[in-house]
């Protein structure tokens, strides 16, 4: 920073060039100095980094004020129609007839007239120009308001720093009003920092993309149709989406989550929709009865299904499939619960050999799973053969660290060839697990800690410690003979996930 210092005689100065575009700020001067009371270069060059640095802020704080506000097209547009309104008054009364009254005009518009002088300089050169006759009379307005739009383009010119983009809008706002639609106030700006306030809420980055692409098509809707955020403009939204009703639920809901975020964290936004409810709230989605009803829901694999698409996993080129299909079947662990078992996530409990699932998408998941002495070989093999810890290997995991999501895809592949529907998935031999026990008479609290369900009850979800491991060992042993002989045949070495 030696290059801000100058010595003037004995004492040195700080000086700092104020950049052009905030030169008026600074009341039209150019140079910021002040002397240092010092003629030690050292001490001066300590005691400068203070002076320069507020110097800076006042820049940067006068460069922030001078960069146009959020919604800065809407008082543009309103000091325009105001003109033209008085324009058109103005020209009725000059050729006699009667006006009609102008429609009331937002009072912030008539103060920033007031403010910029403009209803004063239109007198003055009304007493100066107005010639005599209907004609000259005419004419007069006309030219009086397009001195007036001159001079509201160069007020807002003066006061703040444009683009060339937002010069051209400016432009063609004062000179076209009507042309102008509402811009959606879910802007990119505000949509990131929700983002990141998600981000450090601990949300998953798979959460906030499904959020923010929900919010990016309502704003798009917005922008669009230049229409304002209201429950109004939203119901009309929802009915132009083609989605189940259980989406537009997800797009309500992260609406909702955004205003909520908004009204609180989000000065501007409180401001401008003070007062007002949140338009995401209250809307009837359709519902689903019947055979409607039935068709979306998912189903659960009957056994003889299961054994089946484990048969049919075998003969195709994906090894670790079928072991995944096993794995599935005698734990009823969701998909990804599966792929991030590790090694060291083989345990023993109360004596009993067990899989510990730590990396679930509830608290309730968190848990240990006996493991059936059925898959007890196939666990092993998988161990021993591990390249990485995990128990079973993935090509990668997806753009969100989703280690299953190649075992999901080749899953789909092999239910399509085999003529399943949208009603199964991966998620359908949990529901089969669950059934099965459930038919085999296993206590409800049982099933919910094996699969890693809450009960919904105080007393189970929060003072009870669960079923024991030889509890739970005993139930998934209940299994039907279909799902045991699954993991009973020999799997040939081929290429994995």
């Amino acid at each position: 920073m030696a290059k801000h210092l100058e010595k003037q005689g004995s004492t040195y100065h700080v000086r700092l060039a104020i950049p052009k575009d905030v030169q008026a700020d600074f009341g039209g001067r150019r140079i910021l100095s002040k002397s240092l009371k010092t003629g030690d270069k050292y001490q001066a060059l300590a005691d400068s980094h203070a002076i320069l640095a507020q110097w800076k802020a006042e820049i940067e704080m006068f460069r922030a004020a001078r960069q146009l506000p959020e919604g800065w097209q809407e008082g543009v547009v309103a000091t325009a129609t105001a003109i033209g309104q008085l324009r058109q008054q103005g020209k009725l009364e000059a050729i006699g007839e009667a006006a009609p009254p102008l429609p009331p005009v937002d009072p912030a518009v008539l103060a920033k007239m007031e403010a910029d002088g403009v209803p004063a300089m239109l007198e003055k050169l009304v007493a100066i120009r107005a010639p005599a006759g209907v004609a000259g009379r005419l004419k007069t307005q006309d030219d009086l308001a397009r001195i007036a739009l001159t001079l509201a383009e160069h007020q807002v010119k003066a006061k703040h720093t444009l683009s060339a983009d937002q010069s051209a809008e400016l432009t063609e706002l004062i000179n076209n009003p009507s042309s102008y639609k509402p811009k959606s106030p879910l802007t990119s700006a505000r949509l990131e920092a929700f983002r990141v306030f998600g981000e450090k809420q601990g949300l998953s980055k798979k959460s906030l993309d499904i959020q923010g692409s929900k919010l990016a098509v309502l704003s798009a809707y917005l922008n669009t149709e230049g229409s304002p955020l209201s429950f109004d403009t939203v119901a009309t939204w929802l009915d132009t989406l083609t989605v189940q009703p259980k989406t537009k639920k997800q797009y309500v809901w992260a609406g909702s989550k955004f205003w909520q975020w908004a009204m609180k964290y989000d000065a501007r936004w409180r401001e401008d929709y003070k007062g007002k409810p949140n338009p995401f709230e209250d809307h009837t989605m359709p519902v689903l009865r019947g055979k409607a009803a039935a068709d979306a829901k998912r189903k659960a694999f009957a056994a003889e299904q299961l054994a089946g698409l484990y048969a049919a996993a075998k003969e195709g080129k994906n090894v670790h499939l079928p072991d995944l299909i096993a794995l599935g079947a005698y734990t009823g662990a969701r998909i990804e619960e599966l792929c991030q078992l590790r090694v060291e996530d083989i345990i023993t409990v109360e004596g009993i050999p067990a899989l510990s699932i730590k990396d679930s998408k509830t608290e309730a998941g968190v848990r240990e799973t006996p493991i059936h002495a059925d898959i007890a070989e196939l666990v092993a093999r998988l161990a021993a053969d591990s390249k990485d810890g995990y128990l079973l290997p993935s090509s990668g995991g997806n753009k969100y660290g989703v280690r299953s999501d190649p075992y999901s895809k080749a899953f789909g592949r092999l239910k399509t060839a085999l003529q399943y529907g949208r009603q199964h998935v991966f998620h359908s031999i949990r529901y089969t697990v669950i059934t099965c026990l459930q038919r085999a008479d296993v206590p409800g609290v049982t099933i919910a800690s094996i699969v890693g369900h809450e009960t919904g009850t105080v007393t189970f979800d929060v003072y009870a410690q669960g079923p024991s491991m030889k509890q739970k060992a005993v139930a998934l042993a209940k299994l039907p003979t279909a799902l045991l002989q699954l993991a009973t045949h020999a799997h040939p070495s081929q290429d994995t996930a």
